[in-house]
């Protein structure tokens, strides 16, 4: 079974782990609302998508 020879250093172990990080999520305004939101995704605030009511919500059936 192979083992390693000597113990990784925190220098060796951080860069090998270098590309591994947390990325934030690219969102955009909705054009219907004006609330953050995830691109290609339906509006959490109005339920609008791509111009057009897709899901209800309680202040989309409010107006």
């Amino acid at each position: 079974m192979a083992v390693p020879k000597r113990k990784t250093s925190k220098t060796k172990k951080a860069m090998r782990r270098g590309h591994i990080k947390l990325t934030m999520p690219n969102l955009t305004a909705c054009p219907n609302c004006g609330e953050l939101r995830k691109s290609h995704m339906v509006c959490p605030s109005c339920g609008f998508y791509d111009g057009r009511q897709v899901v209800a919500t309680k202040t989309a059936s409010n107006n």
